[in-house]
């Protein structure tokens, strides 16, 4: 693995790992929002500016043409009623084809629903239809003041239609009494276009922006960001064994503070961690040693009990009955330093796997061969949920002892209730499950259980005479094999145990063929799951529930 790797910039990434990249990267994050709020905020400042110059511009050219069509429409009237009534219809259209001023506006004239002796006249090619209907029903019933739309101007010579405002009002001829609707169509292509020059320039202006606010914001956050990965490579480093690495001190800023606080952090936790190894290299010494070193007095003493033992019946009861006491405590004592001597070999490495293909059944009936005299005593029935064979390949001897220290705990703390034994296999992995209803432990007392020297009650009678070792071990050799040892308790219902163990040694578990926890729990307690990359590691839950 490359420590010194850095994360891809965004735009060299695949568009795959952009939501990867979207939740590990604060920078990303960081410049991601900061171009979105800009987009937004710079989407409201120009819908607000390019509002107000809009009606800027055609508030300005509505009152302007307001202004030419109320002259236009003062002219037309005088002149209209200045005319012969007799030619009143041919002056109409004369005067209407003056009023015209091309390319400033072009006029409609149109009788009103009382008045059909002329016919629509309109100049420029327009076509009567630019005019709304709203606006001539407007116009149509009121004939005091103007009236203004904004419209769609088309034309009947094949022009593209243009945007346009409409100004109409009556005119009464007064010889005749008529009155006629007359129609001012004022293109607005000059105002389109200023308009749409302003609309470019802010589009272009917001973007330019945009990116800017975008660039001044990564270079802002990758200042701050780039000493906070350096940390956290080197906490990588250092939670690799890498002891020594220590972050650079650029400066004395807030940063360069955080990084001499993060070396001081770094060298305190060397120290501990170096004195803590020499402690735990001393304590492994110290016990592999006396472990060693009490074998030969323990076998004179054994030679003399063992003789003491055979010649019991020629003593007296008190003197018989302690050659019996002495014979009991060496036989515990012996289990102790065995114990004592096999985790001295795990602690240094030194454990190896002797591997045959086995069937798990075969181990549980010779456990249970051996504990027969335990059974009988404890008045202890024993449930078989063996259907099928349970084949892998394991070191049978390691198995056959953590299935005795699972198996004797269960019979030892049943309480004379039944122990059910179940073996299950998958094509990756065998298991076994041992469960009690006897009395339990506690969730607190679940972080402790696979302690050494542990036990649930220091002052309980004990029977088998356990050390307290029984369950490290039978965890330390659940590891060796790749596999993994699960505890269940709960006070009063008893205890459950399952032991997972790959089928083979090129296999890697991801699951077990048999529950975390016994179907017959009568209730949800926390579980002490045990894995094999994480010891002593309580969870809560289970992968299997």
């Amino acid at each position: 693995m490359d420590w010194h790797a850095s994360p891809l910039p965004f735009w060299r990434t695949h568009p795959k790992r952009w939501p990867d990249l979207w939740r590990r990267s604060i920078q990303a994050r960081i410049v991601t929002g900061t171009l979105l709020m800009s987009t937004v905020v710079l989407i409201l400042v120009g819908w607000v500016m390019m509002s107000q110059v809009t009606d800027g511009v055609l508030e300005s050219r509505r009152t302007s043409a307001q202004a030419e069509a109320a002259a236009q429409l003062n002219a037309l009237s005088s002149s209209i009623n200045a005319a012969d009534p007799a030619t009143i219809t041919q002056k109409l259209t004369e005067l209407v084809q003056n009023a015209n001023r091309a390319g400033l506006y072009d006029v409609v004239l149109m009788p009103t629903s009382t008045s059909g002796s002329v016919l629509i006249q309109q100049t420029g090619g327009v076509l009567s239809s630019s005019v709304p209907q709203e606006l001539q029903s407007s116009v149509g019933s009121d004939d005091s003041q103007l009236y203004d739309t904004y419209t769609l101007i088309s034309y009947d010579d094949g022009q593209p239609s243009a945007p346009g405002l409409a100004i109409g009002s009556q005119v009464r001829v007064n010889s005749t009494a008529e009155r006629y609707e007359v129609y001012f169509l004022f293109p607005l292509t000059a105002q389109q276009e200023t308009l749409d020059v302003v609309q470019r320039a802010l589009l272009t202006a917001g973007l330019l922006l945009v990116v800017l606010l975008g660039a001044v914001a990564w270079l802002v956050t990758r200042q701050v960001v780039t000493p906070v990965r350096m940390a956290r490579r080197i906490a990588e480093r250092l939670a690799a064994g890498k002891l020594e690495e220590r972050m650079q001190v650029r400066g004395t800023d807030d940063l360069a503070r955080l990084a001499v606080s993060f070396n001081k952090m770094a060298s305190n936790l060397q120290q501990q961690i170096r004195r803590l190894e020499e402690l735990s290299r001393l304590q492994r010494r110290f016990v592999s040693d006396v472990s060693h070193e009490l074998r030969t007095p323990l076998t004179t003493v054994r030679m003399a009990a063992d003789l003491l033992h055979e010649t019991r019946d020629e003593f007296d009861p008190i003197t018989r009955r302690s050659v019996e006491l002495l014979q009991n405590e060496l036989n515990r004592f012996e289990e102790l330093l065995s114990d004592l001597l096999e985790i001295s070999r795990f602690d240094a490495g030194a454990a190896a796997l002797d591997l045959e293909d086995v069937d798990l059944r075969d181990i549980v009936a010779r456990v249970l061969e051996n504990h027969e005299t335990l059974l009988e005593r404890k008045g202890c029935q024993v449930e078989l949920a063996m259907p099928e064979p349970c084949r892998a390949q394991v070191d049978s001897r390691r198995i056959e002892r953590i299935l005795r220290n699972l198996i004797g705990n269960a019979i030892e703390h049943s309480e004379g209730r039944p122990i059910r034994i179940s073996t299950a296999t998958d094509a990756d992995a065998a298991a076994v499950a041992v469960r009690d209803h006897g009395i339990g432990f506690r969730a607190e007392e679940a972080e402790m259980v696979f302690s050494r020297f542990w036990r649930a009650d220091p002052a309980r009678a004990r029977t088998t005479g356990g050390t307290g070792l029984g369950l490290s071990i039978a965890l330390e050799d659940a590891r060796l094999h790749g596999g993994r040892l699960d505890a269940w308790g709960s006070p009063g219902d008893g205890a459950y145990f399952r032991l997972t163990l790959p089928r083979r040694p090129d296999v890697t578990l991801s699951g077990s063929p048999l529950p975390a926890r016994p179907a017959d729990a009568s209730r949800v307690v926390p579980e002490m799951l045990v894995d094999v990359g994480a010891p002593y590691q309580k969870l809560t839950g289970s992968e299997d529930l």
